[in-house]
């Protein structure tokens, strides 16, 4: 039985008959309920483990595992040819991440070690299908998961100033993940709609412009997890912006305006290119603040290129046509100003809290949006008709 027909026989609950489904819906959920609740606390006081600490783990280690592991539980099978992780082995996984926000909501060694179950978990589940459908392309994957996995550990576990390791390296191996699968996607998806329009003016074809991007990207990543206060940290930094930028330019995306399911991945890889750039003038020349640069990448390329995913993804293995509705449209429009809010708060001090309180609540409409809007169609079967 092939694989397709094998996702077609199962018969338990339309929420985990993908691996999207589940990931998606409670990760943006998580993402619309993180940002206000820890900006509440810290404006007006509140529970001690609603921390800063807190808040940053959960959007990186929680909100964003949840939708890396929502993505390549659908993407693997269709790299591998092998049966997706659906059913009851998909139930486990999402209630080992359930269990590690309600165990951070606690914290103590012991929940911890929950939270770091899920992602260790995960990384084994990636690994053993990419080895045994001896699909090698995508090894890289498998190790930028198992050093996100181990960032998350590094964040509980490590040594004295191990946290800002542990979200440097998570952060590092993000924005690689981002430029390698950002990199694929968003050039092949603006061929498709060029093609589909008899537009003759196509992306680049990937080439060596793109391994030398790729590979500036990681040696610049691993830079500043490692040094990020060097000056040649942020000279790596700064060269890997602007060859991502560059790549950018060469997938004419601008070509595709009229459809901002295609669009928005643009502007998702742009963020990534500009909070490379930001990071590396920060370390520099220390004018640019560094959580300007930060924000670029969590708030920009994180935030925008995992709705751009998670709405094309829900879309298109739902049956839904291939673009974008009022509501997804307001959704990109919502996270972008979201993100523009947060990287401005602290270039403008007098402005800042009322910035800050701004990015929140249009980060919040975002993804508070996406599960309303999507929420049924994740939650229930694909139609027939599709």
């Amino acid at each position: 039985m092939s694989t397709a027909a094998r996702r077609r026989a199962y018969s338990g609950p339309a929420l985990f008959s993908f691996g999207f489904r589940p990931f998606f819906l409670f990760g943006a959920a998580w993402a619309a309920l993180v940002v206000p609740l820890w900006l509440a606390v810290f404006m007006h006081g509140g529970p001690p483990e609603i921390s800063r600490d807190w808040h940053i783990h959960e959007m990186l280690f929680g909100y964003l595992a949840a939708v890396i592991a929502g993505f390549l539980t659908t993407a693997v099978p269709n790299w591998t040819g092998r049966m997706p992780v659906i059913g009851a082995p998909l139930g486990v996984l999402v209630a080992l991440w359930v269990a590690g926000r309600l165990a951070m909501l606690f914290p103590s060694p012991v929940s911890y070690a929950i939270d770091s179950l899920f992602l260790i978990a995960f990384a084994a589940v990636v690994w053993r299908e990419v080895l045994a459908g001896r699909n090698w392309r995508n090894l890289p994957v498998c190790i930028l998961v198992s050093l996100f996995a181990l960032a998350n550990v590094a964040f509980h576990f490590g040594p004295a100033g191990s946290l800002a390791i542990g979200v440097r390296v998570g952060l590092a191996a993000v924005a690689v993940l981002i430029a390698l699968i950002g990199g694929r996607i968003t050039p092949s998806f603006t061929r498709n709609w060029l093609n589909a329009r008899g537009e003759t003016r196509l992306p680049a074809t990937a080439g060596r412009f793109d391994q030398v991007a790729l590979g500036v990207t990681g040696v610049a990543a691993a830079a500043w997890a490692i040094f990020p206060d060097l000056s040649i940290s942020g000279a790596a930094l700064a060269l890997a912006g602007l060859a991502n930028l560059a790549r950018l330019a060469r997938w004419r995306g601008w070509l595709a305006w009229k459809e901002p399911l295609v669009t928005v991945l643009h502007l998702g890889y742009g963020w990534l290119g500009a909070g490379l750039l930001l990071l590396g003038l920060s370390a520099l020349t220390g004018e640019v603040p560094r959580t300007a640069g930060v924000h670029a990448l969590t708030a920009g390329a994180v935030g925008v290129m995992t709705l751009a995913v998670m709405t094309r993804a829900s879309r298109g293995h739902t049956g839904r046509p291939l673009t974008a509705d009022r509501a997804t449209q307001a959704i990109f429009l919502l996270v972008n100003l979201a993100a523009v809010s947060r990287v401005a708060a602290p270039f403008l001090p007098t402005m800042q809290v009322g910035l800050l309180s701004l990015s929140a609540a249009l980060w919040t409409l975002a993804f508070a949006s996406f599960a309303g809007a999507y929420g049924k169609m994740l939650l229930t079967p694909r139609p027939a008709r599709a």
